[in-house]
């Protein structure tokens, strides 16, 4: 992709595009190669020094791309939007995606749970090969800020650029990670052209918890081998203890659930029924404490007994504290704030556009990735998603003639 360094159109003139895009995440990438390679000319903005910041970011800790698992369980995971994205997700599922890493010369490996990694463990090699591949101008620090008349309006280094593209598609991402470009701003404009705006929730992030002073010992440490229970959602998988709340993969897997409402437990103990706990608490010798007990007989390590202390004490007996590490209430003061999610639920509803995501009241603007209403858990599901919606919008905006 070639970079574009000044301002080709000048205060108060208009430069006419054939193909815009603005934003250069996951989605807004996919849409441009869509779009070039059904050979339109594609001009790519966006508002950051350098492109794809967020996916860079996600692959610090590991990309996971996609999760390698039959097609119904996959979608599945889309909850509400299952049916809306389906036809998406066939185009670009877990395999499609696969494919896609494998020909930008990623090695893949998929690790025991499903989930997809390049073998490298990071996004920028990925990113600089993608880059280079899709023929499109690429233009850094230019920031949408609405329209001047019909010109879509852009703020940059040098002063005011107007544009004029025959058929745009916009992938601006959701309100989470202002620092890497998802500000949420757009929904202001989109509101004033009459664009009903689902209000946007924080997605994939952490609870804020008040912590009494025994647990500052366990900040940072890791809760392995939990069930977290929220409602009817319950899913086996890890959390973290932190300074700020609870957060971690297990808790972002429920934490939509318990945003909504549902109250968030954790069995301490997800290969052992409640009958086989409250045996093995039956047999404890008179003499031995209970916590150093609860180590050798139910294997629950200091930040389990801490936990157990912090939302049970004072700790019943017998069965009812049995029941009590089986289903630990998680005494939360709810989601930490919306910029610290990894994503966030709200934005542009499917009642807004048409099955080409083209906004029904803007003609020729077409729609992906995370500015559109769904949520995904982490695991793979929300890149997928992400570039499942960019290459449908850009195949679809490639055929777009006004």
């Amino acid at each position: 992709m070639a970079h574009e360094d000044g301002t080709p159109g000048p205060d108060g003139k208009v430069e006419q595009l054939d193909a815009l895009v603005i934003g250069a995440g996951p989605a807004g990438l996919m849409a441009a190669e869509e779009l070039a390679r059904a050979g339109r000319e594609v001009a790519v903005v966006e508002a950051k020094p350098s492109a794809a910041r967020k996916f860079l970011m996600a692959g610090k800790s590991g990309l996971n791309l996609t999760k390698d698992e039959p097609f119904e369980r996959f979608v599945a995971a889309y909850g509400e939007a299952a049916e809306w994205l389906r036809p998406m997700l066939e185009e670009m599922g877990p395999q499609a995606v696969k494919r896609w890493a494998e020909g930008l010369g990623q090695e893949l490996f998929t690790g025991s749970s499903g989930r997809v990694f390049p073998e490298v463990m990071k996004a920028s090699p990925l990113v600089r090969a993608w880059l280079g591949r899709i023929p499109a101008t690429l233009r850094l620090g230019w920031r949408w800020t609405g329209w001047t008349g019909e010109a879509w309006r852009f703020e940059t280094s040098e002063g005011q650029s107007l544009l004029a593209p025959r058929v745009v598609v916009l992938v601006l991402g959701g309100a989470s990670w202002r620092r890497l470009g998802s500000d949420g701003a757009w929904a202001a404009w989109m509101a004033e052209k009459g664009i009903e705006i689902a209000p946007f929730k924080p997605a994939n992030m952490g609870f804020v918890v008040d912590w009494s002073d025994h647990m500052r010992p366990h900040f940072g440490a890791p809760v392995k081998a939990i069930r977290l229970i929220a409602g009817e959602k319950s899913v086996r998988g890890e959390a973290v203890v932190s300074s700020r709340g609870i957060e971690g993969g297990g808790v972002y897997a429920v934490s939509a659930a318990v945003r909504d409402g549902a109250e968030l437990a954790l069995d301490l103990t997800p290969d052992l029924s409640e009958g086989e706990v409250a045996a093995r608490l039956a047999k404890k010798p008179r003499k031995q404490t209970l916590s150093r007990y609860l180590g050798k007989a139910l294997g629950l390590d200091p930040v389990k007994r801490a936990l157990l202390q912090e939302w049970g004490r004072p700790l019943p007996e017998g069965q009812e504290l049995a029941r009590l590490i089986k289903r630990l209430p998680v005494r939360h003061q709810g989601p930490r704030p919306m910029d610290e999610a990894i994503s966030t639920a709200g934005g542009i509803p499917r009642a807004e556009v048409d099955e080409a995501l083209m906004l029904r009241k803007l003609p020729g603007v077409f729609v992906a990735g995370e500015m559109l209403d769904w949520e995904a858990p982490t695991g793979g599901y929300l890149i997928t998603g992400c570039l499942a919606t960019g290459r449908w919008a850009g195949r679809h905006a490639a055929r777009w003639t006004p």
